[in-house]
């Protein structure tokens, strides 16, 4: 399975197991096993450098085990092929999204003007509530 380039997952790392879908479906939904577990083992993939599987693990959260396993279960559809499908393209958006490296966030400091309008601001605030203190009936 081709990710980019310089990237592509050996059938090895994959691993596939066919469950019985809960859902619509009718009786097939008793008989056949439509849904799909597709399991791939990046802690112990080659292909993957290891900043990449250290994303990888952050954005599959729970999906990720204890063993460095990432496990998607597809039952979207009735049909065990098309779930394959889109089990297959869920993991390589996941690797896709893994390969892209966070910008750096560079500290930025509020201008004066802004300090100034937010000053401004605070001030006229109080000013409203200060004029909402007891009327002297007697000037």
């Amino acid at each position: 399975m081709r990710i980019n380039a310089q990237i592509e997952i050996e059938d090895w790392e994959l691993t596939e197991q066919f469950i019985r879908a809960s859902g619509p479906g009718g009786q097939n939904v008793n008989k056949v096993a439509t849904a799909v577990e597709l399991r791939f083992e990046a802690e112990r993939s080659p292909n993957l450098p290891g900043p990449v599987k250290a994303r990888l693990k952050r954005l599959a959260g729970r999906r990720w085990t204890k063993e460095g396993a990432v496990v998607l279960q597809v039952d979207e559809t009735r049909s065990q092929a098309r779930n394959r499908e889109i089990a297959r393209d869920r993991l390589t958006e996941l690797i896709r999204a893994a390969l892209e490296k966070p910008k750096r966030r560079t500290p930025t400091r509020p201008t004066l003007g802004s300090k100034k309008r937010r000053l401004k601001a605070k001030k006229v605030r109080g000013e409203v509530k200060a004029m909402r203190g007891k009327v002297d009936p007697e000037p």
